[in-house]
């Protein structure tokens, strides 16, 4: 029996799709059209539209289109169709052959919804009846937080000049918060266009003393300090289960180490950290974690034109509940997968695939596991981090497929590993989740087979 719950054994892949940007959000999902009929815009797309693309593709949004209208959708219809076609649209790049397929705020259009957009645009793109229309969504204002925050940290403004090496550095902010509080949901942003821009990443940590150089791995934090959270381009808010939270002490200062590069123009970038927080004196079960783990075992080195693998691993020295996945590469990652190497004991381990995502650099990730397939793990698994880099001119995101490719911090730079969010468990409470698992799959078998024979 697998010592994990959800997932498909010992399944190895390596798929290429193209990536690109769009957006991200939630709603109601798309009326499917009667079969053989025409599909239409305001009955049929519209919806669907709204459930995953109009949150970014608005006026004001970081999306380069407006999706809002048959006016705005219509010139783009050839492109919705392309990208949705080969699932680089939205922007949640799982596959989802393998492994876990269920995540929380998934925004990935169902076959049905991708078949839906094709018929439409494969008809002539019509606009259909304008009394079908869905009402339109209300967002809050451009730019708003993923969840209701309580408190908001703006770090100061740096101005990033149109030309120079990568910029490197730490930025502080006082903490509005008197007692010590733990955090339910956090997001970093870019808080403008060009901001948004020129960061490159932010890592965020509570700290006694300022000025203190972040060393060794950015995740374990500073000396004297905590590390909150981390930030790359188009990342989403982490938030946390109901049970876990990360620990905010008073009179500590916050602290962004940002990586910040120019673009050709000179831009100021402003970085804000919002947070939710628990209750005044609420202290969650489980402390939640989050570390960039599995560095690659050997140097990153990617000949021109070349597509090379990177293998990573960490052992989890204690039971744990895996929360989140999120890959990490600069320009030239590809894709990522996410192996259980379970401790046996045996002449052969076993090992469990769970997740694989093509990656984008534009968009950073964190894919958070609902609660009920939440990979469980006993003492002693080994994490896996396969990664694979493309210097090939295949790439389009690759501005020199000729030059070699290494180790390094600067955006042209390559990396390979994972930030992974856990909670720790003890034996006892491993054990009990296992068996918890497996009574509600039993369970859910048993009111399936009733149903079935009524």
């Amino acid at each position: 029996m697998s010592w994990m719950t959800f997932g498909t054994s010992g399944i190895r892949a390596f798929v290429f799709s193209a990536v690109a940007t769009l957006t991200l959000a939630a709603g109601a999902s798309a009326q499917a059209p009667s079969a053989g009929g025409q599909v239409t815009f305001t009955r049929d797309v519209a919806p669907i539209l709204q459930r995953s693309c109009v949150a970014c593709h608005r006026p004001g949004e970081m999306a380069p289109m407006s999706l809002m209208t048959y006016e705005d959708a219509r010139p783009w219809a050839r492109a919705i169709r392309t990208r949705t076609s080969s699932r680089e649209m939205p922007p949640f790049h799982i596959d989802k052959s393998i492994g876990i397929t269920k995540f929380k705020n998934d925004p990935s259009l169902t076959n049905e919804e991708i078949a839906t957009i094709a018929r439409w645009v494969d008809g002539g793109a019509p606009r259909g009846n304008p009394a079908d229309m869905p009402p339109p969504r209300e967002f809050a204002d451009s730019g708003a937080w993923q969840f209701t925050p309580d408190i908001v940290v703006k770090f100061p403004a740096y101005k990033v000049p149109a030309a120079g090496p990568d910029l490197y550095g730490n930025l502080y902010a006082d903490i509005p918060i008197t007692t010590d509080r733990y955090i339910q949901a956090i997001q970093t942003r870019a808080a403008t266009a060009g901001s948004r821009k020129v960061v490159h990443h932010a890592l965020t940590y509570a700290v006694d003393e300022p000025d203190k150089e972040v060393t060794g791995d950015d995740s374990l934090g500073v000396e004297g300090g905590d590390f909150l959270v981390e930030y790359a381009s188009g990342k989403n808010a982490e938030v946390y289960t109901n049970d876990s939270g990360v620990l905010l002490k008073a009179g500590r200062k916050a602290m962004v180490s940002y990586h910040l590069h120019s673009i050709g123009e000179a831009t100021d970038a402003y970085i804000e950290v919002a947070m939710k927080l628990f209750p005044e004196g609420q202290v969650p079960k489980h402390i939640r974690w989050s570390k960039q783990l599995a560095q690659a075992t050997s140097e990153i080195d990617i000949p021109g034109g070349a597509v090379a693998r990177i293998d990573g691993y960490v052992v989890m020295h204690k039971a744990a509940r895996i929360l989140s996945f999120q890959p990490h590469m600069h320009i030239r990652g590809k894709r990522q997968c996410l192996e259980l190497i379970y401790p046996t004991g045996g002449a052969s381990a076993k090992t469990e695939m769970i997740s694989c995502t093509n990656f984008s650099y534009n968009w950073h990730l964190n894919y958070t596991y609902t609660d009920d397939v939440a990979p469980l793990i006993p003492a002693g698994t080994i994490l896996h981090v396969i990664t694979w880099h493309d210097n090939s001119q295949t790439n389009k995101a690759n501005p020199d497929p000729k030059n070699w490719v290494g180790d390094g911090q600067r955006t042209i730079d390559e990396m390979g590993f994972a930030w992974i969010g856990w909670y720790d468990m003890t034996d006892e409470e491993y054990k009990a989740e296992v068996e918890a698992r497996k009574a509600e799959r039993l369970r859910a078998s048993t009111t399936q087979q009733q149903g079935q024979q009524q």
